[in-house]
């Protein structure tokens, strides 16, 4: 396969190799499989089923049209808008064919868009990383992410990667047609997370199999690496940016950190990790700045609604913070939040 990087340019020295699995297409394309899989839509028509079987049974699918929005969630991105059918049925189908495959070659650490995993579960990680480093001595901490990672996936590394699992060559063909519809992997697919997580996986082995990292969080293209030795945080940068570089083809971004971790928000001889939404220290955990900001706008608008709003209304209104309070030392804001809020915001603790 012309284009396709040697296996040794992927994997780790000490890690298992997955069994690659043929013969998946006939239960990727069944009717019970994708009407499955049409059952997940707002939209769904029964008739759609036999449709997308027959289309895959005769190989014809072919990515339909997209178009891009951009959103801004504090973060500027660019989303793709995948029509419903036949596109995302099949892809849904595809990721309930290949998620158990691919699950088993993801790190117990990587969190972004796997089934069971996400953003707070990775947040109760690295907490207990935190306390299971500081055991050890002063605290050190690697942050990095990736710069422009999703469009700068390159196809050819990709797809290679997804023959570590699969060697089905009809399923392969589907896949490559997926993969290949948008510049590097679009945002907007059910399938899209899983593809992004693979792409980033073997350099997640190579660190924690090859290069003994213990306390490592890895949240999509955001990395939170621990140690107590602050030397070989360096020396794992270097070697980092030679492996995003040389074997993924793409580049870490120039804002990454090495720096000691604070005991908490008032010490001056560390800092705290600005990861997940919130900022960890050794000894509290906070709410980054900016989403304490988005909250008090958020509460102040709702109390100068000209119409009361309801506690039930207020409560869903702030749904989107309610992880990061009340999983956070944040008492004291709580309490100012009270002085301003039509409701109290209470937990039980």
């Amino acid at each position: 396969m012309v284009g396709y990087p040697p296996k040794n340019a992927i994997e780790s020295a000490k890690q298992k190799e997955v069994k690659r699995r043929g013969n998946i297409y006939g239960e990727f394309s069944s009717v019970e499989n994708i009407d499955r899989a049409a059952r997940m839509s707002d939209k769904y028509k029964p008739e759609n089923t036999g449709v997308i079987c027959s289309l895959l049974e005769r190989d014809e699918f072919q990515p339909s049209p997209t178009y891009n929005v951009t959103i801004n969630d504090g973060k500027e991105r660019l989303l793709t808008i995948v029509p419903e059918f036949p596109d995302k049925i099949i892809h849904r189908a595809m990721l309930l064919t290949l998620r158990p495959i691919w699950d088993k070659v993801f790190i117990s650490d990587s969190y972004c868009g796997i089934r069971g995993r996400g953003q707070l579960p990775a947040a109760f990680k690295m907490r207990r990383y935190i306390q299971e480093a500081r055991k050890g001595g002063p605290v050190y901490c690697l942050k990095l992410d990736i710069r422009k990672f999703y469009p700068t996936i390159k196809h050819d590394v990709l797809k290679g990667i997804v023959r570590r699992s699969i060697k089905d060559k009809r399923i392969l063909r589907v896949l490559d047609a997926i993969i290949d519809s948008e510049e590097g992997v679009m945002l907007g697919s059910p399938i899209s997370p899983y593809l992004s997580n693979l792409y980033i996986t073997y350099l997640c082995h190579y660190l924690k199999e090859k290069k003994g990292v213990k306390w490592l969080i890895n949240y999509a293209d955001d990395f939170g690496i621990l140690s107590n030795d602050k030397e070989f945080l360096h020396r794992l940068l270097a070697d980092i940016e030679d492996y995003t570089n040389v074997k993924l083809r793409i580049e870490v971004k120039r804002n990454k950190q090495i720096f000691p971790v604070a005991l908490d928000s008032s010490d001056k001889h560390g800092r705290g990790i600005d990861f997940l939404g919130f900022v960890f220290y050794l000894n509290e955990t906070r709410i980054r700045k900016g989403i304490k900001r988005s909250l008090c706008r958020k509460i102040a608008k709702l109390r100068k609604a000209k119409h009361p709003i309801s506690r039930e209304d207020f409560l869903q209104a702030i749904a989107p913070w309610w992880a990061w309070l009340k999983y956070s030392d944040s008492q004291y804001l709580i309490n100012k939040l009270n002085k301003i809020s039509p409701y109290e915001i209470k937990f039980r603790r």
